[in-house]
C-alpha cells in the first residue's frame, strides 16, 4: 500500500513513514520448531531498518486456539505461546524503538474466539456479562432468529443449550461477535487498546471495521439482485445492508481515535496511528476517516486497486481509480493503495511500469 508523500511536514511520521505487514508464523524462526516467532522477528528488526522500513504491523499475536489464523482471539492481553512470551514482545518493542522503529498490532474488536472466558461467561448467563455478545432466541423456538448468513456461508447463528438461545457469528461459529451497543465491551476494548499502548506499541490497524454493528431489529436481509445463481446457504444469496456497513460503525472508530489523541495527550510521544480495513463502497470507506467534528482513522485502508483493476487494466482506468478517490476524500486527509502481496503474478509489465512511477513520483511505499 502506498501511502501520500506530498507533504513536507515531519510533525507526525505516520505521514511520511514506510511499513511493512509482517506475519509472524512465517516471518523468522528463532528456535527450530517450524514456526516463525517473536525472537526471530527481533532479529530481523535491523534489517527492516537497513531496508528502508519505519514501522512494522504485526498480524495477530495474541493467544489463539487458531481457527481462523489467529483472529480468534481467547485472550486480548496475552501472548499465543507459539510465538513466545509477553517478555518476548516487550524485548521485541524495545528493540524496535531503540532501532527508531515503530510496532503497529492487529486489533480485532468484531469478535472473539469462543474460547475467550468473556463467552464462557456469557454463555452460561453470569451477571455482568450476559450481554457481552449478541444472543437471540430462535424464530419460533426451533429456527435461527433470522435469515441472516456468515461470510463463509451457512446461518450466522449458532444454537447453545445452556441459554436456549443462539449467538451471532459474522465469521466462523467460534468467532461470537461482540455487541457494541453495550458500553462495557466499548469499555472492555478501550482497556484492551490501552494495555498494548502501556507496553509502548505505537498504533493499530483495525480489522472489519464494516462489521461491528448489526441493525438493531434483526430483520431479514433480502434475497442480493443474483440470487438465482446461488444456494440459499451462500453468503452471496442475500444482500447485506443489515449486518455491515451500519451507521453507527464510523462513530465507533471516531471513539477509538478520541482514545488513542487523549492517550498521547496525557502520556506524550508520537501520534499513535489508526488504520482501519473493509470492503465496502468508497461513500463508506470515506465515512471512517473522520467528519466535519471528529477525526477518524489516520487512513483507511483503499483497496480500489484489487477490487477494480485487473492484468489487463489500461492507464485510463488505473487513472479513475486514483482520481474516484481523491474526488471522494475528505480535506486534509491522507490517500493510500493497496496492491496485492506479489504484484507480479497478478499484473503486466506494463502495469507494474505504471505503479512504480506513481510510487516514485507521488507516494512511499508501504509493503505488506
Amino acid at each position: 500500500m502506498w501511502l501520500d508523500q506530498s507533504s513536507t511536514a515531519k510533525d507526525d511520521w505516520w505521514k511520511y513513514a514506510t511499513f511493512y505487514q509482517i506475519y509472524p508464523r512465517s516471518f523468522k524462526d528463532s528456535d527450530g520448531d517450524g514456526m516463525g516467532d517473536l525472537n526471530g522477528i527481533t532479529s530481523k528488526l535491523q534489517h527492516l531498518v537497513n531496508a528502508g522500513i519505519t514501522a512494522a504491523w504485526l498480524s495477530p499475536i495474541f493467544k489463539s486456539p487458531g481457527v481462523d489464523a489467529g483472529y480468534d482471539i481467547s485472550d486480548f492481553r496475552d501472548i499465543d505461546e507459539k510465538f513466545g512470551t509477553m517478555s518476548d514482545f516487550e524485548q521485541l518493542i524495545k528493540t524496535a524503538h531503540e532501532l527508531g522503529l515503530k510496532i503497529i498490532l492487529d486489533y480485532v474488536p468484531n469478535h472473539t474466539s469462543d474460547q475467550h472466558v468473556w463467552f464462557q461467561l456469557s454463555k452460561n448467563k453470569t451477571e455482568g456479562y450476559k450481554d457481552y455478545f449478541i444472543w437471540k432466541k430462535g424464530y419460533n423456538s426451533t429456527a435461527p432468529p433470522n435469515n441472516w448468513l456468515s461470510r463463509f456461508g451457512y446461518s450466522a447463528w449458532e444454537y447453545v443449550a445452556e441459554r436456549d438461545e443462539y449467538y451471532y457469528h459474522q465469521f466462523t461459529t467460534a468467532q461470537p461477535d461482540l455487541d457494541f451497543r453495550n458500553p462495557k465491551v466499548i469499555q472492555e476494548m478501550n482497556d484492551v487498546m490501552t494495555f498494548w499502548l502501556d507496553k509502548g506499541v505505537d498504533g493499530f490497524r483495525i480489522d472489519a471495521v464494516n462489521y461491528l454493528f448489526e441493525i438493531s431489529d434483526f430483520r431479514d436481509e433480502p434475497l442480493s439482485d443474483n440470487y438465482e445463481n446461488y444456494e440459499p446457504y451462500d453468503n452471496r444469496y442475500l444482500k447485506h445492508i443489515y449486518v455491515m456497513d451500519q451507521p453507527e460503525s464510523p462513530g465507533m472508530i471516531y471513539q477509538w481515535r478520541k482514545h488513542v489523541d487523549n492517550y498521547k495527550t496525557q502520556n506524550g510521544g508520537d501520534t499513535r496511528v489508526l488504520m482501519t480495513e473493509g470492503y465496502t463502497d468508497i461513500s463508506t470507506t470515506m465515512l471512517y476517516y473522520g467528519n466535519e467534528t471528529a477525526d477518524g482513522a489516520h487512513f483507511t485502508f483503499n483497496f480500489f486497486f484489487i477490487t477494480n483493476t485487473t492484468s489487463r487494466s489500461t492507464a485510463n482506468e488505473i487513472a479513475s481509480v486514483i482520481k474516484r478517490w481523491f474526488q471522494y476524500m475528505p480535506n486534509g486527509r491522507v490517500p493510500n493503495w493497496v496492491v496485492r502481496i506479489i504484484i507480479e503474478i497478478f499484473y503486466s509489465k506494463a502495469i507494474i511500469t505504471v505503479l512504480n512511477f506513481i510510487t516514485d513520483s507521488i507516494f512511499k511505499t508501504l509493503t505488506f
